[in-house]
């Protein structure tokens, strides 16, 4: 067994206590947006202003469809399950309208789909190509949000796993985690740095291997989609549609629609194929935009 005794709570102004994971938040962001910067530096079809104006679109984009999937999650379990929110377990916002603008609950998933809407709305007003952009930023999202998010969510004690009495079992001591103290249970957030990092060499691989554009974007959405399957039978969570938690019933909605479209439409480069590698810019780089799409580009 692992105790993990670190308090949750990073720094505190005033009477506003900001925590690790808020913290890991903020880095996964700054994470994202330094990838996208270095990559046009070395000569990305980016301009700055591409990268800068997209983050501050996919940003609000992103923790706003994160908050409502929370709180749609909540409202289902429990009309569903009212059992569990007389148990306090969820929390029937339709109650409470004014407790839906709030921090208090996000979801991973609705971040990355909240941002991708966004993004994707901006890049169809500037003609920015989408499919190229997408690419561009999986290795760094699958990262930021699997690896340094979720190094916030095993300090704050969140998203843990159900219980186990396997040797590397984790319990939380500090008073204010959010973790259970009095029992062991899987480090599901550890689990998912590793599948983070294997997922980020994979996509590292294949950058630039699969054609049209949008397609490695694509096999993240897939791999992440499949580990959410997976490893939420192995944590804690709320039934939401059929016994399955809600990333669950989505993973299996994006795998629906991912998983015919890379098998129709995907096709392999070979390295000989590839195009040079580009050298980095000097100067920021025009705009990347639709005039100049590759004929078949996934949007």
């Amino acid at each position: 067994m692992i105790e993990i005794s670190v308090d949750p709570v990073a720094f505190t102004i005033g009477t506003v206590s900001i925590r690790w994971y808020g913290v890991f938040v903020a880095l996964a962001i700054a994470w994202i947006v330094a990838w996208l910067v270095w990559r046009v530096k070395r000569g990305a079809k980016l301009s700055y202003d591409v990268v800068f104006t997209a983050a501050l679109v996919g940003i609000p984009s992103g923790i706003i469809i994160s908050r409502l999937l929370h709180v749609l999650d909540n409202i289902v379990v429990a009309r569903l399950h009212p059992e569990l929110a007389l148990a306090g377990v969820v929390f029937d916002y339709t109650q409470d309208p004014g407790r839906i603008i709030g921090g208090e609950g996000l979801t991973a998933y609705g971040a990355v789909l909240g941002a991708a809407l966004g993004i994707w709305i901006y890049c169809r007003i500037a003609r920015v190509r989408m499919g190229y952009f997408s690419d561009l930023i999986a290795p760094a999202v699958v990262t930021g949000q699997a690896v340094v998010g979720r190094i916030g969510c095993t300090i704050n004690g969140c998203c843990y796993g159900a219980p186990t009495s396997l040797p590397w079992g984790v319990v939380w001591t500090h008073p204010d985690s959010l973790g259970p103290a009095a029992v062991a249970v899987h480090p599901t957030q550890v689990y998912e740095i590793i599948f983070g990092l294997a997922a980020f060499v994979l996509l590292i691989k294949l950058m630039w291997r699969l054609k049209p554009d949008g397609s490695l974007f694509l096999v993240y959405l897939g791999l992440y989609s499949a580990w959410r399957i997976g490893v939420d039978f192995l944590r804690d969570g709320a039934p939401f549609l059929f016994g399955l938690h809600q990333a669950q019933v989505i993973g299996i909605v994006v795998l629906l629609i991912v998983v015919p479209i890379l098998a129709t439409r995907t096709r392999w480069v070979s390295r000989d194929q590839l195009p040079e590698p580009a050298e980095p810019a000097e100067q920021p780089m025009p705009g990347w935009h639709g005039e100049q799409e590759e004929q078949g580009e996934l949007k």
